[in-house]
C-alpha cells in the first residue's frame, strides 16, 4: 500500500512546489501593483498594501495608451491565430489526407523550421518587410507571426490527421461528397477539439512575442503590449509600483481569454490524450 501512495505523495509535492513557484511571481506583482510608491517605500514589496490605490496603472495606462497597444496585440493575435489555423489545415489536409509524394521531406522541413532561431532569422525578416514596403506596419507582423505558427501547425495537425479512419473519408466520397465538402463537413467538425487547441495556443504564443513587433513595428501607434512594456522598462522611467501595474495590465488580458477558453482547452488535450 505504501508502494503506492508514497510515489502519488511525492508527484502531489512537486506539483505543489512547481504551482507555489509559478504563483509567486503574479502573486507579488498583485500586491504592489495597488500600493503607491511611499507605501512600497516604507513597508517594502512583501507587505499587504493598505489601501486599493489605482495611481500606477491609471499613470501607466496614459503613459503608453495602453488602449491603443491593447487592440493591435488584439488584432495581432486573433489575425495570426485564424490565418495560422486555415493555413495548417490546408497543408495538413494534403500531407495527411491526400499524401501527397515527398510528404515526409516536407513534414521534416516544417520540424526544422520550428527549430531555427529567431534571432537569426529577424535580419531578413526585416529586409523584406522594407523592401516590401511592410515596415512599421501591423500586416507584417501578421504574415510572419502567422507563417511561424503554421510550421508547427502543419506539423501538428499533419500527424493527426495521418490517424484520420480512411473508413469515414471513403464513406463521405461514396456519399458524393468533394474533397472540400469532406474537409468542411467531415473532418474539421470531427477535428474541432484539435483546432480550438491550436487557435488558443497560437494566439497566447503570439500575444507573448517580443521581439518581432520590437524590430518591425517602430511607431508608437503600432506596438504591442509587450513591446510597450519592454520599452518603458528599458527607458527606467517607472518605479516598482508602476512596474507592477503593466506587469498586471500585460498578463490579464492573455489570462482572461485562457479562461475563457479552459473548458475547450481542457477537452481537447484530453480527446488529444485519449487517441
Amino acid at each position: 500500500m505504501n508502494h503506492r501512495i508514497l510515489p502519488r505523495f511525492a508527484v502531489l509535492v512537486s506539483l505543489a512546489v512547481l504551482a507555489v513557484a509559478m504563483l509567486l511571481p503574479f502573486a507579488l506583482v498583485l500586491l504592489n501593483a495597488f500600493k503607491t510608491p511611499a507605501e512600497y517605500s516604507a513597508n517594502g514589496p512583501l507587505a499587504f498594501p493598505e489601501g486599493l490605490s489605482l495611481e500606477g496603472l491609471v499613470d501607466f495606462w496614459e503613459r503608453v495608451d495602453f488602449g491603443g497597444k491593447l487592440l493591435n496585440s488584439i488584432l495581432i493575435s486573433t489575425a495570426v491565430a485564424v490565418l495560422a489555423v486555415i493555413v495548417s489545415v490546408c497543408n495538413a489536409y494534403a500531407l495527411g489526407i491526400g499524401r501527397i509524394r515527398g510528404r515526409t521531406w516536407i513534414l521534416a522541413f516544417f520540424l526544422i523550421a520550428n527549430t531555427l532561431p529567431q534571432e537569426a532569422m529577424i535580419y531578413p525578416w526585416y529586409t523584406m518587410a522594407k523592401e516590401a514596403g511592410l515596415y512599421d506596419s501591423r500586416l507584417s507582423v501578421i504574415i510572419i507571426c502567422t507563417v511561424l505558427q503554421c510550421a508547427f501547425g502543419t506539423y501538428l495537425m499533419s500527424s493527426v490527421l495521418g490517424q484520420f479512419p480512411r473508413e469515414v473519408i471513403e464513406a463521405a466520397h461514396l456519399d458524393g461528397a468533394g474533397r472540400l465538402r469532406t474537409l468542411t463537413h467531415v473532418i474539421l467538425p470531427m477535428s474541432r477539439s484539435t483546432l480550438t487547441v491550436m487557435f488558443v495556443f497560437f494566439f497566447i504564443w503570439t500575444w507573448n512575442e517580443f521581439l518581432i513587433p520590437l524590430i518591425l513595428l517602430i511607431s508608437n501607434d503600432n506596438q504591442t503590449v509587450p513591446v510597450a512594456l519592454g520599452k518603458l522598462q528599458g527607458e527606467r522611467m517607472m518605479d516598482a509600483t508602476m512596474s507592477s501595474a503593466s506587469a498586471l495590465l500585460g498578463i490579464l488580458p492573455a489570462l482572461v481569454f485562457f479562461v475563457l477558453f479552459q473548458r475547450t482547452l481542457t477537452r481537447g488535450v484530453t480527446v488529444g490524450a485519449i487517441k
